[in-house]
């Protein structure tokens, strides 16, 4: 393969105590919990738009927060920003939820649907309160390592080439870009053929002036309708990685040429599509292949390093806790994950990449990373203890009470695709 070689000077614009690679819910819980700390941070996203997948990516589901049961699980910053999400628009919050707790035992799950385009604009209020620096239109294409740790990040923008400094980072990209760049070891994922599109029709505008009630104005159509599991993935079809250019490209042209495919022969003013997702609908790329690997084998297990508890969204009673070791890998001491790249295998994986359990591992390393710097140390070496007290004073539930547990009572719902 041909190829150049060229050297070039690059203006660092800034230093910053935490740089955030990445700008959906983990990346905003991280930026957010270490701005509170006192921290300097910067967050660059790639995109014009904060959210990720819960809004560019049309998957605008607060998953399940409670054990299907009544009581509710997820809470910390998950709850801040599930109250955020409706605070200006609407909610499908269901009515045994609608005024706080239930009072008594419900299968009513802990959900909302909500306002993608109200929710983005929200989210970047809170960042701008906070005291966050931002940076949209921008990618980070390299990190700059000294042995194992990472200086700084190199950027590309309208303005050009530029270098940002600082003393940690947090990847949040989704897919790990940056930890894989520095060398840090991953686990590479592949999805099945989902893409989903948000569209309205007459009859669901007639039944918003029915009903008053905006939740009901869209419809989905799709170019792929992939479940979580691989069910109506086409047979003997390719999965996709989602981890190179040509991979992306070619599920981006598929995916749109299958959705024409599915409308051409609709009456035309018979609808709109008006939202299409603007990033892959890919759930699991490529995550760390951390101190620890979480799976689906770790239900009901206590961890001395639990950064906090989660429930299953799909299935009512299964709890777990999400180690520390899932966002970091020893070696790396001033880098850490969150989200979607936290590490984990199989179902695993898709318990930490749904929104609340994201939040809460993006709360948890931007409280680590500002605790890292004030006492010097390396991020793998985070006084676990100190950070769950945090964490507990700010409202994270660290451990599930073995009461919860009821063995054998594990019940699947439909949670769509998410």
């Amino acid at each position: 393969m041909k190829s150049y070689k060229f050297t070039e000077e690059i203006p660092v614009l800034g230093s910053y105590d935490v740089i955030v690679a990445g700008g959906g819910v983990a990346g905003v819980a991280a930026a957010v919990s270490a701005a509170r700390m006192g921290k300097s941070v910067l967050l660059i996203e790639k995109t014009i738009t904060l959210g990720g997948l819960a809004t560019i990516g049309l998957i605008n589901y607060f998953v399940p927060m409670c054990n299907g049961r009544g009581t509710k699980i997820i809470k910390g910053m998950a709850q801040e920003l599930f109250d955020l999400s409706i605070k200006y628009g609407f909610d499908t919050v269901p009515s045994d939820w609608k005024d706080g707790d239930p009072p008594a035992d419900t299968k009513q799950r802990y959900v909302t649907r909500f306002s993608i385009p109200i929710f983005i604009a929200a989210l970047t209020e809170l960042l701008k309160n906070e005291g966050v620096d931002i940076l949209f239109d921008t990618v980070v294409t390299k990190p700059v390592m000294e042995d194992n740790t990472c200086v700084g990040v190199i950027v590309e923008n309208k303005t050009g080439r530029e270098m940002y400094c600082c003393k940690m980072i947090v990847d949040v990209t989704g897919d790990s870009d940056i930890l894989y760049r520095a060398g840090v070891p991953t686990i590479q994922g592949c999805n099945f053929q989902t893409f989903l599109v948000n569209g309205v029709t007459i009859k669901t505008c007639e039944e918003v002036i029915k009903t008053g009630d905006f939740s009901k104005l869209t419809r989905g159509y799709d170019g792929g309708n992939a479940d979580l599991y691989g069910g109506n993935h086409p047979e003997g079809h390719r999965l996709w990685k989602g981890t190179n250019a040509r991979d992306v490209t070619d599920y981006v042209v598929e995916s749109h040429i299958n959705l024409l495919n599915n409308i051409r022969n609709d009456d035309r003013n018979s609808r709109e599509l008006i939202q299409i997702p603007t990033m892959p609908q890919f759930r699991t790329t490529r995550c760390i292949d951390g101190d620890y690997v979480f799976t689906e084998d770790d239900v009901y297990k206590h961890f001395d390093d639990s950064i906090g508890a989660i429930c299953d969204f799909d299935r009512r009673n299964y709890l777990y806790e999400i180690p520390f070791g899932t966002l970091v890998k020893t070696g790396f001491p001033n880098m850490i994950t969150a989200g979607r790249s936290a590490s984990g295998r199989g179902y695993g994986w898709d318990l930490l990449r749904v929104i609340p359990p994201a939040i809460i591992t993006g709360q948890a390393a931007g409280v680590a990373v500002s605790m890292a710097i004030d006492s010097g140390s390396a991020i793998y070496d985070t006084d676990i203890k100190k950070l769950q007290k945090t964490l507990e004073e700010q409202d994270v539930m660290i451990h599930f009470d073995d009461s919860l547990i009821v063995p054998g009572e594990a019940e699947r719902v439909d949670i769509g695709h998410i």
